[in-house]
């Protein structure tokens, strides 16, 4: 029998009250607490955390404090990933992101889902569905990444963007919901 942490992560439905659970964001909150009282010139006490909090990271990357997080072994980043300020990775699912990725201020990436099922909510279950963040990817200050996205490679997401489904490779994506722009030429 599987348990609750291997539901969640396997994006069945689960129980986020179980007491593992529970354990686990009580750490990661901990690693939040400490992560969020640094300044930039603890470097290493920043590489230190990240290492425990995080699933993996490249040796290369900066992420700005506050970050905010659900348990931080489910996200994955690669080299030279940029975080700006105040970002939120819910992440009961993996979260992958590739090598020189920026993300902006305020933004938000979520696994985390609800049953539409009234009868399952009330049971208090939910489930959670991974997202992919390819390589040299560019997201906007204040987007929105909804579980089960997958964005792909040097695609650029617009700020305050609600991302619901897959972007195309080297595509741009603005708007709530969030559709392809009309392509134009590089100026900048």
């Amino acid at each position: 029998m599987k348990s609750e942490k291997e539901k969640m992560i396997a994006g069945e439905l689960y129980r986020a009250g179980d007491p593992e659970l529970v354990r686990d964001r009580a750490r990661s909150q901990d690693l939040q607490r400490r992560y969020n009282a640094t300044i930039v010139t603890d470097a290493k006490d920043r590489k230190d955390i990240l290492d425990q909090w995080l699933g993996s990271r490249g040796s290369r990357g900066s992420v700005r404090a506050p970050f905010y997080v659900d348990y931080g072994y489910n996200i994955h980043l690669g080299e030279d990933v940029f975080f700006n300020n105040g970002c939120v990775l819910l992440d009961g699912c993996t979260i992958h992101i590739g090598d020189k990725t920026q993300i902006g201020p305020m933004v938000q990436i979520l696994t985390a889902d609800h049953p539409r099922r009234a009868e399952d909510r009330d049971a208090g279950l939910e489930f959670s569905r991974a997202v992919r963040i390819g390589r040299n990817v560019w997201i906007g200050g204040g987007a929105l990444i909804m579980p089960g996205v997958t964005v792909g490679d040097d695609a650029i997401i617009g700020a305050g963007s609600v991302v619901t489904r897959d972007v195309a490779p080297g595509t741009t994506v603005a708007g709530n919901p969030a559709r392809p722009l009309v392509p134009r030429s590089d100026t900048a």
